[in-house]
């Protein structure tokens, strides 16, 4: 007879959960890469670009909070609106080499309402060959 009830309360509260839309991943943002090689860049070439695509491989919409990088060399832009599961979405990283010649390594800190992983960390590298160089 105990051992009943406990089946049928377990029973319920499984019911409960599917009939109210309980998730069990929430909102979860998977990046195809987390870093991006520049490689040797020009510091006459002006600001460089590159995309760090991600997707929702959540069952909730998932939302960027913030996007920052850690300094004003390199710029971010991120889709404001929520990303629908199943759907993709890219953060634009740029990085200005002027005045900043030699190897360099930036990172871009995302937040998100993922449950899994909040704060998720981008990087960016690469080699800045200096004006008056690049002829050589």
């Amino acid at each position: 007879m105990t051992i009943r009830i406990i089946l049928v309360c377990c029973a319920l509260l499984f019911v409960t959960a599917i009939c109210c839309g309980e998730s069990v991943l929430g909102a979860r943002i998977d990046f195809q890469n987390t870093m991006h090689d520049f490689g040797v860049i020009h510091e006459r070439g002006g600001t460089v670009y590159c995309q760090m695509k991600f997707k929702n491989s959540g069952d909730k919409p998932l939302v960027i909070l913030n996007a920052k990088a850690e300094c004003g060399c390199t710029a971010v832009e991120y889709p404001k609106q929520p990303i629908m599961p199943g759907e993709s979405g890219e953060i634009k990283v740029g990085y200005n080499p002027f005045g900043r010649p030699g190897a360099f390594k930036k990172e871009i800190k995302v937040q998100t309402n993922s449950k899994k992983k909040k704060d998720i960390v981008l990087c960016i590298i690469g080699n800045t060959i200096p004006a008056g160089k690049d002829d050589l």
